[in-house]
């Protein structure tokens, strides 16, 4: 099993490469395992029940999204898809384009953009979910549903976490200042 040896030598990998370092390992394999996992469950998805839709991850989960909220400002949108307000644009557009998502001006102020879902996006979410979910009983199959109830607290406590004291340790840790912008890791043109 690919998957299974793959997460076992890079395990033993990271051991032998950090030795006596002193790190937290239980945490950090948590947070490895969390990336992994997420991966794992995502690449699935993606090859299984958003295949035939012709849909990523992304795509489906701004659906989810606005399936869910009902209809919302594109900076909400992003903010509860985990993406960039320039993604959730190009994601948005293709949505639109596929007759499944609309896109309208805020009523009161002209520089808000407005999402829904159409009729033809209401029922594709009918549709696809009940198979997405199947996906979702498959990738936790080999745990209890008390154990799912069980990481699904734990990931939610994470999240909160991250939420509640996030913004106070990134400003303990850079003293204050404001974060670097990023780069696009590409080198500058000569």
């Amino acid at each position: 099993m690919p998957g299974q040896r793959s997460i076992i030598e890079a395990e033993k990998l990271v051991e032998a490469k950090l030795g006596g370092t002193p790190v937290r390992r239980e945490q950090m394999a948590a947070v490895a395992n969390i990336h992994r996992a997420a991966s794992a469950v995502r690449h699935h998805l993606e090859n299984s029940v958003l295949r035939g839709s012709d849909l990523t991850w992304t795509a489906f989960v701004v659906l989810w999204v606005v399936w869910v909220w009902g209809e919302s400002e594109t900076r909400h949108v992003a903010e509860e898809a985990g993406v960039s307000k320039g993604t959730l644009t190009g994601v948005s557009r293709t949505l639109e384009s596929r007759g499944l998502l609309r896109r309208t001006g805020h009523p009161t102020d002209g520089r808000l953009v407005l999402l829904r879902l159409t009729e033809q996006g209401e029922d594709f979410m009918r549709r696809v979910f009940p198979d997405f979910n199947a996906e979702e009983a498959f990738v936790t199959s080999q745990l209890s549903d008390e154990e799912c109830r069980g990481l699904a607290d734990g990931l939610r406590r994470v999240v909160l976490q991250v939420e509640q004291h996030g913004e106070d340790r990134r400003k303990s840790l850079l003293n204050g200042a404001e974060p670097a912008p990023r780069s696009s890791g590409r080198r500058a043109k000569g």
